[in-house]
């Protein structure tokens, strides 16, 4: 996209392509007016749309040109923070609320690409969250008791048993996740706006949001080149918010996440490194993930971006760490790389914000993007069709707070990540 291969690198070359839409010209008016056309503002207008209402879709550049387009696509179930403390942070009910919304967000993906007939590589054999030293077993311990407490089909496997499914020695320990899985999620995310067009919603991409304005009880939402009036206005730009919303971007740090693809490895390879095919990630702070796509590409990555210095740093630290990990694998050629940002929050979870009257969203997915991204778009459409009263959501009404020195640890973050990657420190 934009003419730049590491926006979205592997996955735009495999990607099934996007539904045909044009940018917006002149004045429309629907119910519901949604601003990003990622996960969440995707399944936002399809589930709205199935229940009769007026939507339209305004993406400033391209379906799934954010985080929803680039990320590794590990369809994993809940947060970062562990299930036992979200009840301290949030209170009983909307912890309560939100772990078995988020426990079970992954049935809802796999349900729409079945139901959709969505074209992205879906697998469901459950993620691998890879313990690194004692340190990492114990928090792999810890979230394994707390998951199985709460009926989750969880297991925490030891180092032997964590061997045989990853095809390394490399790790302790590791939780196996039965609720999780992969996709290739600009495919996804495409074929969420293919269906979301098929029910009746109306989709304009090259379309950013310049202005908004209240007229009486509606809204007016200005482009470059039209309107939209609606009663609703959905944001759903998270990590890649700009105007007219600035207090959203404001309240996210962004942490950058590269990967890099291999050329599909031979068939002795793929057969013992991840044979059932599932999604991993370790237990390191400065982590590392990798996955299978359909052709046998190893999807490799970790904390970084890929520019400037960062491009040869990481891309050198990529190989070099694929060999510890995996010493039979040989030697590797990328044919891909790619990177983009991640909204974290100060408290790793998510946010429900009223940022004026009839405007909602949810941001700050820290990571997690692709299950509470689309069950949150499911949530939004339910709350605005009168299905889900404001006091019964998942998260309560939070203003956006601001994070103190968000440029200097923006840049400590992808700074830090070369430093430690250039020093060998990790896996």
């Amino acid at each position: 996209m934009l003419n730049d291969p590491r926006s979205h690198g592997l996955w735009e070359k495999t990607a099934p392509a996007a539904p045909q839409t044009t940018s917006l010209k002149g004045d429309l008016s629907a119910d519901v007016v949604i601003v990003g056309g990622g996960f969440t503002g995707l399944s936002s207008a399809l589930h709205l749309a199935e229940r009769g209402a007026k939507v339209a879709v305004l993406e400033a550049v391209e379906i799934g040109f954010g985080g929803s387009g680039r990320n590794v696509g590990l369809v994993n179930a809940g947060m970062w923070v562990m299930p036992d403390d979200l009840p301290g942070v949030l209170g009983e009910d909307y912890g309560g609320r939100l772990l078995r919304l988020l426990g079970n967000a992954p049935d809802l993906v796999f349900e729409l690409i079945g139901k959709h007939g969505i074209a992205c590589e879906a697998v469901r054999t459950g993620t691998l969250h890879c313990g690194v030293g004692a340190a990492g077993v114990k928090e792999l311990e810890q979230r394994a008791e707390q998951w199985a407490r709460r009926g989750a089909p969880v297991h925490l496997l030891n180092a032997e048993e964590t061997a045989k499914k990853v095809g390394s020695t490399a790790y302790a320990a590791s939780l196996l996740d039965l609720r999780a899985g992969t996709i290739q999620p600009l495919g996804y995310v495409r074929g969420l706006a293919r269906a979301a067009i098929e029910a009746g919603a109306q989709i304009f991409t090259g379309t950013p949001v310049v202005a908004t304005e209240r007229e009486g009880q509606r809204w007016s939402v200005k482009t470059p080149e039209g309107s939209v009036s609606a009663d609703w206005i959905v944001v759903a730009t998270n990590a890649y918010t700009k105007a007219p919303w600035p207090e959203v971007r404001a309240e996210l740090v962004h942490l950058p996440y590269f990967n890099f693809a291999t050329k599909p490895l031979s068939e002795n390879i793929r057969a013992f490194i991840l044979p059932e095919r599932q999604g991993a990630w370790d237990t390191k702070e400065i982590l590392s993930s990798f996955r299978f796509d359909v052709q046998g590409r190893l999807v490799f990555g970790s904390v970084g971006a890929l520019r400037g210095t960062g491009t040869a740093v990481h891309r050198i630290w990529a190989r070099r760490a694929l060999a510890r990990i995996f010493p039979d694998i040989g030697e590797v050629e990328f044919e891909a790389g790619w990177y983009g940002k991640i909204g974290m929050t100060a408290d790793s979870l998510p946010k429900f914000h009223r940022l004026a009257p009839n405007v909602i969203g949810f941001s700050g997915y820290n990571g997690r993007g692709i299950a509470p991204g689309t069950v949150f778009g499911q949530v939004l459409a339910r709350h605005i069709s009168g299905e889900i009263a404001e006091a019964d959501l998942p998260l309560p009404v939070t203003d956006p707070q601001e994070q103190r020195f968000r440029t200097l640890r923006e840049a400590y973050y992808e700074a830090g990540s070369q430093i430690a990657h250039l020093a060998g420190t990790i896996i």
